[in-house]
This record gives structure tokens, sequence and C-alpha cells, in this order.
């Protein structure tokens, strides 16, 4: 990533957005702490104005979720995220969306990639001062103007606001953006929502690429919440909250009252937690719709569809990534008869609770576990007493992933290895439990093991192996999209917490083996 790859990749959509008549709906840019993120976003902006499209810059580092607000309260044609979300400090990315605010998915990726590999020479990316840029009247700032907007928006989806001012007198929150841009809005929502007891990691409060706490900015990471755990200890917190860089990931720990300890949740966890929280009273105030949509992901918790069924939601499970979620509320919403979007979500950290964005928001997604916890508390119960409740009403439920690291072309080639061979097995059984169903998504093909009957997946394709097994058990493995790996997914439904992490090891083992093996 630099000023040159950064030059081909706007060069290359600016291509792709005039041969589309869209110019003038303009580009919306944001940025998050990570070295060069700000130089490469007024790169980026100049370089589509030379080209006579018009941008949207905001004034300072922002959020993804609010970026993606952005590109559809400004009816933009597109929107660019300068961030490498929640990877180690020497990287960053260019994530592109589309109009509206979702990233871009197949066809149009392919055929902006091809845009981007058309431009042979740096000599044909156009360039333009900003002063000829303004003169122009194609290049905006966006202002806090749009910060208001997009949090009474947020706002605007709180379901009981009166329970969160009287219990946000004593609820004690910890908050960190681990240097990323989550502050920039989180601590004023949080305020201005009632909460008075925010405690905002000082160590961590201002932007900083070279995130020097952590190793790794990661919400999923536990090392990450050293400096906030210590705080929410001497503070003694409810509730310890973690967002990543680019704030569209969000870590949890809730204190279990009964230990004292502070009970980490997996994203699974606290997505389900707050869909059980929000669905639940929507049908209580009587403004669930009654063809509502529960959007989840291949390598998901089951518990997704368990709670969906409770509510009768209609399930639509995507690939991994969120521009697939995305992509179906696009879908259901240009239908005159489509699904109303309630909820979606993946295991990676990341969930959505309404449709004024398309991507992950990891600062609604502060606003609803803390909104939840002031409801629990108002039944003298926590954030973990309801994820236990949960666990009773519905299942224990548990999952795990393991990344296999395998750095270099000399890794990346093992992977492809590995994939293949694994795609050759077809196990009858993995850890004890029998292999009910089989789905090759990269050949869009799935096998019914029990009947023999051969159908397609329906998916789009991509390089991912599924395995449906007996007792709600099953198991998943695909290559990163952005990272030297190899990724395994598993999922359990027990009787009870030790049955379901008994049964996680076991099958954790047996997918390891499987792949691993020659």
């Amino acid at each position: 990533m630099n000023k040159y790859t950064v030059g081909k990749a706007t060069q290359g959509l600016a291509n792709y957005i005039l041969k589309q008549g869209t110019r003038d709906k303009g580009v919306a840019i944001s940025y998050d702490s990570r070295k060069m993120s700000k130089e490469f976003s007024m790169q980026t902006a100049l370089i589509l104005n030379a080209n006579g499209i018009k941008t949207y810059l905001f004034e300072n580092l922002r959020p993804v979720p609010e970026l993606s607000f952005a590109v559809r309260e400004l009816k933009c044609t597109a929107g660019i995220m300068i961030t490498a979300s929640h990877n180690p400090p020497k990287y960053n990315g260019y994530k592109v969306y589309w109009d509206d605010g979702a990233q871009i998915v197949a066809p149009r990726d392919k055929d902006i990639i091809e845009e981007v590999r058309n431009v042979k020479k740096y000599s044909e990316i156009k360039e333009i001062t900003k002063e000829e840029a303004v003169s122009k009247k194609l290049f905006s700032i966006i202002g806090t103007e749009m910060d208001d907007k997009y949090i009474a928006k947020l706002k605007s989806l709180i379901l009981n606001p009166e329970i969160v001012k009287e219990q946000g007198k004593t609820l004690k929150v910890v908050y960190t953006p681990l240097h990323g841009t989550g502050n920039q809005i989180a601590e004023r929502l949080l305020k201005e929502i009632g909460l008075q007891n925010v405690y905002v990691v000082p160590e961590q409060k201002e932007p900083d690429g070279n995130f020097p706490t952590v190793d790794y900015p990661n919400p999923e990471d536990k090392k990450a919440f050293k400096l906030a755990l210590e705080l929410a200890k001497k503070v003694d917190a409810d509730v310890v909250l973690a967002n990543d860089p680019d704030a569209d990931r969000l870590g949890i720990y809730a204190k279990d009252t009964k230990t004292g300890e502070y009970m980490t949740y997996t994203g699974n966890m606290s997505a389900l937690l707050i869909a059980e929280y929000r669905i639940s009273q929507m049908k209580e105030k009587g403004i669930l719709p009654e063809n509502g949509m529960f959007i989840t992901t291949v390598v998901s918790s089951d518990l997704a569809k368990a709670i969906a069924k409770e509510y009768n939601l209609k399930v639509f499970e995507v690939l991994t990534g969120f521009k697939n979620i995305g992509a179906v509320m696009r879908r259901e919403e240009e239908k005159t008869d489509g699904y109303k979007y309630v909820f979606g979500f993946e295991e990676s950290y990341g969930c959505l609770i309404g449709d004024y964005a398309r991507d992950k928001d990891g600062i609604a997604a502060v606003m609803a576990l803390c909104e939840a916890a002031c409801y629990y508390r108002t039944k003298g119960e926590t954030l973990w007493d309801q994820m236990e409740n949960i666990y009773k009403k519905y299942g224990y439920y548990k999952e795990t992933q393991v990344s296999i690291v395998m750095e270099g072309a000399e890794g990346a080639e093992k992977i492809q290895e590995m994939m293949t061979n694994t795609r050759k097995k077809l196990p009858e059984k993995i850890g004890g439990y029998k292999v009910l169903v089989f789905k090759d998504i990269e050949k869009d093909y799935v096998k019914n093991m029990v009947t023999g009957e051969e159908t397609k997946t329906g998916l789009p394709k991509s390089n991912v192996l599924y395995y449906a097994l007996e007792d709600n058990n099953w198991c998943c493995v695909r290559p990163s999209g952005t990272e030297p790996k190899i990724k395994l997914y598993m999922g359990v439904k027990g009787k009870d917490e030790k049955d379901a992490e008994e049964k996680l090891e076991n099958l954790k083992i047996a997918m390891e083996k499987l792949v691993r093996a020659e």
C-alpha cells in the first residue's frame, strides 16, 4: 500500500465510475488512524476530482459505519475507506463501497478490478491541485453535521430510551477505541443517551497508527483488553467494550456478579445477545415486521437460526463478509414484496441493528449492548446472566475457530494444497459425528450423505468446504481472504456448558487432523 498502488486503484475506479455515467453523484471518502491514511485519502479525492468526479472527504478520521451511512445520506455513487481494519500496524487497505453503502460484490468488484488492471502506466493517473478542485466545485469537506445525522439515526433505534436514562445513572462502562476512530463518536453518543459513567481508556483514547499499547488492535484478541480490564477493575465497571480501529467490530467483557470475574464474549455471543434483546423487545412493542428477515453467514452460530425460528423470521445464510449481507438487503429492498431487515451479523465481531447503513457497525453495537445492560438491570440481571438465560432457552450453542498461519508465497501454495486435499476427502464421520450434508461452495455442489442426493448451493463461488453433522454440530474450512492463513470454523449444541465444551474440543482436534493430513 503506497501512493502508486493507491493512485492506480483510484484511477481504475474513476474510469469505472465514468463508464457508469455517475460522476456527478460523487464519492464519499473516510479514513482511520493508520500511517498514511490521511495522505492516501487526500490523494484519492484529488485523483477522482482530476477525472471530473465530485468528492466528499471527511474533515478528520471517521468510522466505517459512518462512511457507509454518508454514502446513502449524500446519495453518492460510491464510497472509499482507507483502513486495514483490525490488522497489525504495518498494514493499510482500501475498501470500496457502492451507492447502497455496502462494499462492492460480484460482478461489480471484478469489473472495477479489471479497470484497475487496465491502468498500465502511472502516467495515466490524472492529477489536480486541491485549489483547482475546490474552484471547480469538485472537492467538498464533510464536517460534524454528518456526525449529528448519524448519531440522531442511532438514537432513534433505541427501544427503551427511558430505561437507559434511568439505569444509565449507575451503569459503569469502560470503553476503548484501541487508538482508532471509535471515540470520535462513541463517547458523545453514550453520554447523549444518558450514560453518566463512561470511562475511556486514557492510554488508548487518542488515534495513533503505531498502536503503541497493543501488538494487534483487534477486539477478538484477549490481549487487546489488558488496559481496559485493568481500568474496569479499578472503577468496578459492569461492561467493558472495545472497537477495532475502523470501529466496525466490537469486543465485549461483562462482569459476572456471582464470581466478580469479567467474562469474555465471542462475536457470536455478543451479536446474538443484541439480537435476542432487540427482537424480543420489538415483538413486545408490536413493531416486529411480519415478513422480517435475519441474515447470518455460513460460519456463524446456529443459535441465530434458533432465535429466528422463535420469532418467526426468515433466515438468509450468506458467505462470510458483511458485503454479502448488504447484497441480500439490497435485493429484498428492491422487491415489492421483499423481506424487511431486522438483524444481520457475522461471527467476526460485527452486526448491524438497522437498515441505515450497509456494513457492520461497532458504534451502534456499543450503544445496543449498553441499552441491553440497562434493560436487564431492571430485572436484577447482568449481561452475563442474560447470556446464561439465552443458553437455557435455546440450548448451549458453542463455537470456535482455528487459524493455521502460513506466511509468504510458499505458505499460500501450501494453503491451496491443503484445501485441494481436504476437498478430495469426503469422510463419513468427523470427530465421531456423522456427516449429514457436505457443501463445496467453490464447485456449487451439495451432497446429502444420507440419501445420496446431489444439488447446488445457490451461493456465489467461494473456496469454502462445509460439513453439517449430526446432533446440530457443524464445521467448515476456508482460506482467509485478507491474511496468510487457513481458517477452520466449528460449532456444537450441548446439553449444558460442559457437554458443549467437550464436544467442541473433540471436533476441533478432528478438524485439524482432517485438514493437516496429507
